[in-house]
């Protein structure tokens, strides 16, 4: 799978759909509620431990995430690079779980 490629196709997809691009009809508002969205059927596919749906939900949270990146005039590549350029030189621990940052940790 070329990675690359698909973020191009979601990109172009949102754009025939209407929700990006000049004639775009979506919002980030609209975005963030779809993530929301997104995020609770994520929950609930965990919940029940449902492989099939975790997989959708997650890449259904990707897609919306690349098209709020659209609407926001930022460039989704650039967004997940910058996010790793800080979080490559975290320092912190696993707490219950979850890795914590050192300087959030109590």
């Amino acid at each position: 799978m070329d990675i690359q490629k698909t973020i191009n196709d979601i990109r172009a997809w949102g754009e025939n759909k209407g929700i990006t691009g000049a004639n775009a009809k979506g919002t980030p508002e609209a975005q963030l509620c779809k993530l929301q969205e997104e995020m609770n059927e994520l929950e609930n596919a965990w919940v029940e431990c449902d492989d099939d749906e975790m997989i959708d939900a997650i890449g259904d949270c990707t897609v919306v995430l690349i098209l709020l990146s659209e609407l926001l005039n930022l460039h989704y590549e650039s967004c997940v690079e910058s996010a790793y350029n800080v979080i490559a030189k975290r320092k912190g621990a696993m707490v219950n779980g979850q890795f914590v940052k050192e300087n959030a940790r109590t």
